[in-house]
């Protein structure tokens, strides 16, 4: 990898994941917006756990968080990574930071834990498989510029920054911070949209954190939409150069579009019965950026992505077994390092 430590650098929030399967009707009782991911204070996580106690939870605790699954991806796929971000000195906080080193993420340590509560998220699945998100953000609420490891940022090829930091003041400001810094050291950078949602209500802060542009964006389709206010693709895949030399946006069943800053790749989609799309974004973007730092062509990259997207919807939770990466790999002949 040249002189660069790091495949790729994350920063993001750090949430422990409880998913929960439930019915449409349920979403509407509780007033939440299929879809999305909405923040919600602590007292409002708990109600919902408690009318959902009785529910069959498949995923009892697992580190989460958006660029957390993707950072942890391309570490299992073969690279090396370092993730920031915050926890608390409390048990899940401990769990997280050592769930991190278990899949091989260099990250800051467990020294000088401050108190509060570690973030957590809890994950609706409808039998659409759609996933909804109500986050309560806890400490990470308060990540800044202090949590960053500047000299980290510098030593590798790719800044990853996830879009939802958008919605704390400090989160944004390191955000900018390290986009910043890893413009002035050789580092490219990268960032997710996220949300729809977060497009829609914090569009000013997200242009902030992008700045002059990014050299690469990962968005959905509808992300996408939103973000260049067009509403037939060719217009949308122009108005995305504005942001970023290189684009990828996910299409669901569909496949995804890839920009490589000259051509657009077409991607196919990898055919499967999903049951759980909580992290699919997350792993292409992991998947993706792994392969674009270990060799392979954008076209190549991207059906990487394409096939291990697929494989995390077919089961529950937002990532992949360790060993799935392997095989993932294998499928494309491709040997891992």
């Amino acid at each position: 990898m040249t002189d660069k430590q790091y495949h790729v650098y994350g920063i993001g929030a750090a949430l422990v994941d409880t998913e929960i399967e439930v019915q449409d009707h349920e979403l509407s009782a509780f007033g939440i917006e299929k879809g999305l991911m909405t923040l919600v204070d602590e007292a409002r996580q708990e109600t919902l756990m408690e009318h959902l106690e009785d529910h069959l939870i498949v995923a009892r605790r697992t580190s989460g968080g958006s660029a957390a699954n993707s950072i942890i991806a391309v570490s299992c796929f073969g690279g090396d990574c370092y993730y920031s971000c915050k926890v608390a000195d409390d048990d899940n906080g401990h769990f997280y930071l050592a769930d991190l080193s278990a899949a091989g993420v260099h990250h800051p340590g467990n020294g000088a834990l401050s108190e509060g509560t570690t973030g957590k998220c809890l994950v609706l699945i409808t039998p659409d498989a759609e996933r909804t998100m109500n986050t309560y953000l806890g400490i990470s609420e308060t990540i800044g510029v202090a949590n960053l490891d500047l000299a980290a940022v510098a030593a590798s090829h790719y800044l990853y920054i996830e879009g939802y930091l958008v919605t704390s003041d400090s989160g944004k400001e390191a955000c900018i911070v390290a986009r910043e810094h890893a413009e002035a050291n050789g580092t490219k950078t990268a960032l997710s949209l996220s949300d729809p949602g977060l497009v829609t209500h914090f569009r000013s802060g997200l242009q902030d954190m992008v700045g002059d542009g990014v050299d690469l964006l990962f968005c959905n389709r509808e992300e996408a939409l939103a973000w260049t206010g067009e509403q037939e693709m060719p217009a949308v895949l122009e108005a995305m150069k504005a942001s970023a030399g290189a684009f990828a946006i996910t299409l669901g069943a569909r496949g995804a579009l890839v920009f490589d800053g000259n051509n657009l790749h077409e991607i196919a989609p990898t055919p499967v019965t999903a049951v759980d799309t909580n992290g699919a974004g997350d792993m292409f973007a992991g998947a993706f950026l792994y392969g674009i730092t270990s060799g392979m062509n954008y076209a190549q990259a991207g059906r990487l992505a394409s096939i291990a997207a697929a494989n995390v919807v077919t089961q529950f939770g937002p990532r992949l077994h360790r060993d799935q990466h392997k095989t993932v790999l294998e499928s494309l002949q491709i040997s891992t390092r």
